[in-house]
């Protein structure tokens, strides 16, 4: 493919997003494709990334690949991924351009239904994204939700290693209690992080609200603290958000479970649009808890993660206490979190993504 790098459109965890223009564009061209870049020698994550997109491309739920290439721009050797061009911006940008700075119920419970029927396909095919927040959803020309960002996604039932086990993976707005506990990094965390982006659409705000990143850790993994479900939902929003804020994660719903739950499947949004009301709807009975679903089996939640994004690592001297050489943990989940983020200070600004730090 003949082609050349247009303006910046944005970035991922992994590199530079730019739109991808052909060489010669005619008088009726419209951008439908945008190219991921970073060094090559810094591209084995964005590698994956391409590999996982060609794997789950197919579901119009997720955000296309059309292929990869090497490009050499101004003195550099890039690793070049094109991906589907989703014009309308993220979730993010969407609730904060709103009038309210919040959307309506009506409109989270459409996304919602997109967003459930991306991660079912992702967890269906064996993988976790990992990453599940407003900036990762995008939407299509039609309105509808892309799930994007496959940089931290990984294979279900990776093992993994002791060096892994200090390492926080995605970002801990959206973490759920048992990534910042160093356990498992499943499906289930997927559907907590879900959870935080609903409360996040109707509040207009974080589900958590936080002073800093010792506090935020603490009510997250050891102080059995829930995030808040925003008052303004309706008793189905509260019973939808409430299934995906359970903390044990073999107990937590999983993305076919909530697509029946009546928050989502009252509403047909293949063919209602997100401005118009329902017409002669009428709710059908939906199974409110997991014993409604006789045929459901546990995907399990012996799931893991191996590497880290935007993370917390000790210092060497708290790596030392780590004990990492040997895998063993400090007795009490409070010290672990207080040796991640003794790096941080409590006035961090947790909300502002340009302060996040990258860590490979």
């Amino acid at each position: 493919m003949d082609w050349v790098r247009g303006e910046a459109v944005g970035h991922g965890s992994f590199g530079k997003v730019n739109l991808a223009l052909p060489r010669k564009q005619s008088a009726q061209f419209f951008p439908s494709m945008v190219v991921k870049s970073c060094g090559v020698y810094h591209s084995a994550s964005l590698v994956n990334e391409k590999k996982i997109l060609e794997e789950l491309n197919g579901c119009p739920e997720i955000i296309c690949c059309f292929g990869d290439s090497y490009s050499y721009e101004n003195g550099k050797n890039l690793y070049n991924v094109f991906l589907e061009y989703a014009s309308g911006g993220s979730l993010s940008e969407k609730v904060r351009k709103s009038e309210s700075n919040k959307l309506s119920e009506f409109e989270v419970s459409g996304y919602t239904m997109g967003i459930l029927k991306g991660l079912q396909y992702i967890h269906e095919r064996g993988y976790a994204h990992c990453d599940i927040k407003l900036e990762n959803i995008l939407l299509g020309e039609d309105g509808k939700v892309k799930i994007a960002d496959f940089g931290l996604a990984n294979r279900i039932g990776t093992k993994k290693d002791d060096d892994s086990r200090c390492e926080l993976r995605g970002t801990p707005l959206y973490m759920s209690p048992e990534v910042v506990n160093g356990g498992d990094q499943g499906t289930p965390a997927d559907i907590w992080a879900l959870g935080c982006v609903v409360a996040e659409m109707v509040a207009g705000v974080p589900a958590w609200e936080f002073s800093g990143v010792t506090e935020l850790l603490m009510a997250i993994g050891v102080e059995n603290q829930l995030p808040e479900i925003p008052g303004e939902l309706s008793e189905e929003g509260k019973d939808f958000v409430g299934k995906c804020f359970v903390k044990d994660p073999s107990k937590r719903w999983t993305a076919e479970m909530l697509l029946k739950h009546p928050f989502v499947a009252d509403h047909d949004h293949d063919t209602v649009t997100f401005n118009e009301e329902i017409e002669n709807g009428i709710p059908s009975i939906s199974p409110r808890c997991p014993f409604d679903f006789p045929d459901w089996v546990s995907d399990g939640y012996d799931q893991t993660s191996v590497t880290c994004s935007i993370t917390f690592l000790p210092s060497p001297e708290n790596q030392e206490k780590l004990n990492l050489s040997s895998g063993s943990w400090f007795t009490s989940p409070a010290e672990r979190l207080r040796a991640l983020v003794s790096e941080f200070g409590p006035e961090s600004d947790w909300y502002s993504a340009d302060d996040w730090i990258t860590v490979r």
